[in-house]
């Protein structure tokens, strides 16, 4: 028999809050998933909760462990390094291909972006919202389905690390001239140069972001 619309709502809301609480690092990695609280913190019985545990191990964002516990996986660098560096290769292959569809239009909404982009530079989460809408813009441009549904899973394992990227005013007024220059490079149609850029951006904000957290003392090494 097939769950009720109700049951897999609830268990669907369960999982976006439990989500939104591991990415925004709200719980905290190495944290340990305690069923009886956290259905009674969320108010839902533990069979939503379930489901949206088991959800979040298929993604990762989980970690079951072989005593049977659930903890919310540690900032490992390795691992941070390893999806950093998938996510350069996606954005250097989107980046080459842009340049080959890009419109004056695009290219306008693309600038629309930039302008947007440092208009928040001062304020660390809407500056890191307008970089992402620029990747997505030129991910979307791209055309390259698998790219993006490779890209996407990657960003999704990412949102956790990405507020360490631009934690300071150096590294966000620095990601602002990267992505200008990469727009110019996406509009003179220069897919070396894009395909470059893009890649080396991305590596930079690994660098930043490694920098952050071994600082934090929340990653293992």
């Amino acid at each position: 028999m097939a769950d009720s619309p109700a049951r897999n709502t609830g268990a669907h809301v369960v999982y976006t809050e439990l989500k939104r609480q591991i990415l925004s690092l709200e719980l905290k990695p190495g944290a340990r998933i305690y069923e009886p609280a956290m259905a009674e913190a969320l108010q839902v019985s533990r069979t939503p909760l379930r489901e949206a545990i088991r959800r979040l191990i298929s993604e990762s964002l989980l970690e079951q462990q072989p005593t049977g516990g659930v903890l919310v996986p540690a900032l490992d660098e390795a691992v941070i390094s390893e999806l950093y560096e998938v996510r350069a290769a996606m954005e250097s292959l989107m980046a080459r291909q842009a340049c080959s569809k890009a419109t004056a239009a695009d290219i306008d909404v693309l600038n629309g972006i930039l302008e947007r982009n440092a208009a928040m530079v001062k304020f660390a989460d809407d500056a890191m919202t307008q970089g992402m809408a620029l990747h997505a813009k030129i991910a979307e441009l791209a055309g390259n389905s698998w790219a993006r549904r490779f890209h996407d899973q990657i960003s999704s394992q990412m949102e956790r690390y990405r507020h360490f990227t631009n934690s300071t005013q150096e590294r966000r007024d620095q990601a602002l001239a990267q992505h200008r220059i990469l727009v110019d490079a996406v509009a003179a149609g220069n897919p070396e140069k894009a395909a470059k850029l893009a890649f080396d951006h991305v590596i930079g904000a690994r660098d930043a972001a490694l920098r952050a957290i071994t600082g934090s003392s929340l990653a293992v090494s």
